[in-house]
């Protein structure tokens, strides 16, 4: 009988009962099987959660594609558009060098706004930080100095 009145026994031991006829050899067994169970689960989900992540990402990156394929048919008709528009004032071989000076001026512009912004990248400076260390860690104590 348990505990309580009425209520037959298990069969099976109680964790204290089970835990004084353990040996050592079979927790760690139980505990490295759990740990291995852990990770091979946790393995699982984070492959799930890239593999849909993943997807979201190429759709979100084709549509990007898209918009900036329309964004370059937008610019180049415009383009020709100020060719003509222009080519009625000074002639159309003018009006495509201004055209041309315009669209070299935009790309300057841009170049140089990339470049500064590429200039203040840091990286991973903590994680080069740690990659340099470990090695030392696998050293014995008295190489470390």
């Amino acid at each position: 009988m348990s505990g309580v009145p009425g209520v037959p026994r298990s069969s099976e031991p109680t964790p204290d009962e089970r835990a004084g006829s353990t040996s050592l050899g079979d927790l760690l067994g139980e505990v490295s099987r759990d740990l291995s169970t852990l990770i091979r689960q946790e393995m699982a989900l984070a492959k799930a959660e890239l593999k849909e992540s993943a997807g979201k990402a190429g759709k979100g990156a084709g549509l990007l594609g898209g918009a900036g394929y329309a964004a370059l048919m937008a610019v180049l008709f415009l383009s020709i558009a100020l060719w003509w528009s222009l080519g009625t004032l000074i002639g159309n071989g003018w009006s495509g060098v201004v055209v041309a000076v315009i669209w070299g001026v935009v790309a300057a512009i841009l170049f140089a706004v990339g470049r500064r912004s590429l200039k203040q990248v840091d990286g991973v400076p903590e994680t080069v930080d740690t990659l340099k260390k470990i090695p030392d860690t696998l050293k014995p104590n008295g190489a470390r100095r």
